[in-house]
């Protein structure tokens, strides 16, 4: 895949997300934080007025830590794709 083609996929697969209505597991919105944030090369610490929140946001972000950003676009498009299929 091009490197436009991924780029493309992965908006796609981002704006799929952020119109699904129904609620989705934790795990996988932590899956999915990390590759995100990993794929737009934000390296920021997680923003959460909660504690624990930034605490898996930050744990997702470690067990990610290895891959590429083209890895995380991939990675990312793969989980919306096998995750969301009804939409």
């Amino acid at each position: 895949m091009t490197e436009e083609a991924l780029n493309k996929a992965f908006e796609e697969a981002v704006e799929r997300v952020n119109n699904y209505t129904e609620p989705l597991p934790a795990d996988f919105l932590l899956r999915l934080y990390a590759y995100y944030k990993i794929a737009n090369k934000n390296y920021d610490n997680p923003g959460s007025r909660k504690p624990l929140i930034n605490a898996f946001k930050a744990n997702a972000l470690f067990q990610a830590r290895n891959i590429t950003e083209r890895e995380a676009k991939e990675k990312y498009i793969a989980l919306v794709t096998s995750e969301l299929k009804d939409e």
